[in-house]
């Protein structure tokens, strides 16, 4: 008999009124033995069911069914549930003819080749000013992190905005500042000191949990290598360079992936309106442009783990050829 057929059989001929609690023997007729590793791993797995089974039903089951859509035409005749129609690849065809979207990728690619290094080279350059030993250190750190607290997705749609009419900060950073810069300056200088100063005050806003990560990076650090270093002759930037920089590598990593992941799920992210603007005309094509912004977003954070991580890996193989010579 199948150890399911016992279990069946139990069940069976068991009271109805002594079916509360009974896994322990339910476990005996099936001869596990309740060893205390298996005692913690089943509670470990009672404590997580709740959350795969929400990640299933609430995550993986929505992303397999917009793969599913992504190569159909989706409708809604009389509001009755949803009509499948598979029409194979044309969803994918009509996004090369989509400019608006493509137009939206390529901003959002440039925006994070200009971001990307400005926010690590940024929130480490901070990180090291408030780890040093300075009057309203605190103060200084809780400021830069403030904006993290409050940036949530209402609030960031009205200070930033998106589509066509923009949020109040974006108005004014895009109109205001280089209508006061052009009473200064030429109108060229005005307009790229007004663009660099959005750079700034955006990666400035984003910045507040990567320098928190290089806070805690460089806390780490013992600080009798610097002593011995400083002993021995080496200097400031000598130090950053050899001891600081590289104890860093795997927070900049983590940084680098946060940040990308941040810039593209951004409330005011040109991409995301764009497709959910697709959405309300065409449910198939939206769920296709989600999936190319998938696949674009999953090639940068592939290129840039492996850029972060592949000096890493070198030196491994070197170390590992010095160890077998």
């Amino acid at each position: 008999m199948k150890w399911y057929q016992k279990v069946l059989h139990f069940i069976a001929h068991k009271d109805k009124n002594e079916l509360g609690i009974d896994l322990l023997v339910i476990f005996k007729v099936i001869k596990i033995k309740l060893t205390n590793r298996f005692r913690e791993g089943l509670m470990g797995y009672m404590f997580i069911s709740i959350w795969v089974i929400g990640f299933l039903w609430l995550t993986l089951y929505p992303i397999i069914m917009s793969l599913v859509f992504s190569f159909s035409e989706v409708s809604m005749p009389g509001g009755q549930g949803l009509n499948l129609e598979p029409n194979g690849l044309q969803n994918y065809i009509n996004i090369v003819n989509d400019v608006q979207f493509i137009t939206a990728i390529q901003t959002f690619v440039v925006r994070v080749l200009i971001y990307l290094p400005l926010s690590i080279i940024i929130s480490m350059i901070i990180a090291i000013l408030l780890n040093q030993k300075i009057k309203l250190r605190g103060f200084f750190r809780s400021v830069f992190f403030l904006p993290v607290i409050i940036a949530s997705g209402p609030i960031m749609a009205t200070l930033f905005g998106s589509g066509e009419r923009g949020g109040l900060l974006s108005t004014t950073l895009n109109e205001e500042v280089p209508q006061q810069l052009a009473l200064f300056l030429p109108e060229f200088l005005a307009e790229f000191v007004s663009g660099m100063y959005t750079h700034l005050i955006n990666i400035l806003w984003f910045s507040g949990v990567q320098i928190i990560l290089f806070l805690a990076g460089l806390q780490k650090i013992n600080k009798e290598i610097y002593e011995a270093a400083s002993i021995d002759g080496a200097s400031p930037w000598e130090s950053f360079w050899k001891i600081t920089l590289p104890s860093l590598k795997p927070i900049i990593l983590v940084s680098a992936i946060y940040t990308i992941v941040m810039l593209s799920t951004f409330p005011t992210n040109e991409v995301l309106y764009r497709i959910n603007v697709t959405r309300q005309s065409s449910f198939g094509l939206a769920s296709a442009l989600a999936w190319i912004y998938f696949i674009v977003v999953g090639i940068i954070l592939g290129i840039v783990t492996f850029l972060l991580a592949y000096e890493k890996k070198v030196k491994a193989k070197k170390q590992n050829v010095e160890v077998k010579r």
